[in-house]
This record gives C-alpha cells, sequence and structure tokens, in this order.
C-alpha cells in the first residue's frame, strides 16, 4: 500500500470523535475550520458548549472554550514554523470576528498532535519564547510560558486504555498482539462509521504487518465480511443498472439506423458486446 497518499486527517478526525465521545455532547468540532475567505483553515477547531463542564479525557483536560488543533500524519515532522502557523490561526480566529472581543483570548488552546518529538521546535520555543516544557505522563506535554495555554501530543505514547484509536493511529502496528486487540476493539463498533473511517485508515497503513499475520489476515476478512458483501451486493446493483441503461442506448441507436460498428465506437464497448445486445 502506498503509505504517503492515505488520508490520515479525516480519520485523525474520526478518531478524535470516538476519544472524547463520553463528552462529544458538550463539545462541537468542526474539521478543516475556515477561518477566512482566503484559503487558510485549521485542521480542527472544538468548541466547548459548557464552560463550566470539565473535560476528563486526558487529552482534553487543558481544553477551554475554543480549542485549536494540528495535527500532522506519521510521516510529518512538527516544525517551528508550524507552530507560528498554527499560533497565527489562532489569533486570526480571535480576531476576525463582527465584534471586539467576541472570543476571549484567555479561552483558547492550541493542542499539537504527532508522531515524533519535535525537539527542535521545543529547543526553539525554549531558548527563543521562554516556554518550558512540562510532562503530563502518557505521550502529554504542557507547553507552559505562553498566555495561551498550549499542548503537544506524541500519539504512540498515548495511553492505549485512555485513547486506544488515536494511539493506533501508526504505521507500526505489530502483527499478532496488537492488530488482534485492534480487531477486537472495531469488533465491538463496527456499525459506527467514525470507527469503521479509523479502522480502514489503519488497515491501509498497516497492510504489511496484516499480511505477515496471516491468520490474523483471514479473520479480518471474517470480521469484514459483512462490510464486502454489502459493497459487493451494492456493486451488483449497480453493475445491472449500468447494463440496462448500455442496452437501451445501444438499442436506440440501431434503431436510428446506425451500423453495429458505429455503435460500437459511440458506446465505447466492443462489436462483439454490441451484437450480443442486438440478437
Amino acid at each position: 500500500m502506498d503509505k504517503a497518499k492515505l488520508q490520515w486527517h479525516p480519520a485523525f478526525g474520526a478518531a478524535l470523535r470516538i476519544t472524547l465521545q463520553d463528552e462529544m455532547k458538550y463539545l462541537e468540532m468542526y474539521e478543516e475550520y475556515l477561518l477566512s475567505k482566503k484559503p487558510l483553515q485549521m485542521d480542527i477547531l472544538i468548541i466547548k458548549k459548557l464552560k463550566d463542564v470539565p473535560i476528563r479525557k486526558d487529552i482534553g483536560r487543558i481544553f477551554r472554550k475554543h480549542n485549536v488543533i494540528e495535527y500532522k500524519s506519521p510521516g510529518d515532522n512538527l516544525s517551528i514554523n508550524d507552530f507560528y502557523k498554527v499560533y497565527g490561526y489562532a489569533c486570526i480566529y480571535q480576531s476576525d470576528t463582527d465584534k471586539v472581543g467576541e472570543i476571549n483570548p484567555e479561552e483558547l488552546t492550541l493542542t499539537f498532535v504527532c508522531s515524533h518529538y519535535p525537539r527542535n521546535m521545543v529547543r526553539h520555543l525554549e531558548h527563543i519564547r521562554g516556554i518550558r516544557t512540562e510532562y503530563q505522563g502518557n505521550g502529554i506535554y504542557y507547553l507552559v510560558g505562553d498566555p495561551i495555554p498550549i499542548q503537544l501530543l506524541i500519539l504512540p505514547e498515548l495511553s492505549d486504555r485512555e485513547n486506544f484509536w488515536l494511539q493506533s493511529m501508526r504505521t507500526d502496528l505489530r502483527a499478532g498482539g496488537e492488530i488482534r486487540k485492534l480487531m477486537q476493539e472495531y469488533e465491538k463498533h463496527r456499525k459506527s462509521k467514525d470507527h469503521a473511517a479509523v479502522m480502514d485508515l489503519i488497515t491501509r497503513a498497516n497492510w504489511e504487518q496484516m499480511e505477515v499475520e496471516k491468520k490474523m489476515c483471514d479473520a479480518l476478512k471474517e470480521l469484514f465480511a459483512e462490510e464486502l458483501k454489502e459493497a459487493d451486493s451494492k456493486g451488483r446493483t449497480e453493475g445491472m443498472q449500468q447494463g440496462v441503461q448500455l442496452a437501451k442506448q445501444v438499442l436506440k441507436l440501431a434503431a436510428q439506423g446506425e451500423s453495429p460498428e458505429m455503435i460500437s465506437e459511440k458506446c465505447s464497448i466492443s462489436l462483439e458486446q454490441v451484437k450480443e445486445i442486438l440478437e
């Protein structure tokens, strides 16, 4: 599978909804939130609907009213420029309102999510901005010293118990135990569109490991048997509908006096197929 072309961001949004599902009733989440009419957009914006309701999930404890989230897929690094870009997004978001002070700057937070600890960025922030790093445990770092609360999440280090689906968004899942647990967790939520989106991405990103674990591959096929059956049924139905439309077009052209050769060219099918329909 071509991992470079995988669409990580939609799956990250889905995994984030899964992780915060118990408290999503207190949150509003917008993906690729447009900052203005110009092509500037955040990866994720989460708005907390009730100010006094605390978010218990460890990755959301820092959340205030308006929470800007920047996500980097496993192959990307979080750079100094990324920090200033997202910080700028937050400033634009705060200022691009109808009323002055409509968004209280004290109600903003920034969350940076990546798969690798950004040493250069952290070093720069410490030396240039006076922002120090405080480790909260399980892959969560608070960047302290700026008026805006900032946190850094390292996905592979997140708590498996608290953030299973976010933590699983990697390209290095191990065949056997990890993949088996992934399948068991998915089985519990196989009717959920968000779970299906994340599972599809993780499966594609770890296809080589899936193939190594042959028994797990067979189990995976069984797990997705229902989805494959539905997709096949849908494909067959669509195919039949397309076949009917094609036959109608061939018969119509024949009735207009077109030769089989000309019908073949106009319908982009073989001469044999034309003759079969006309027989």
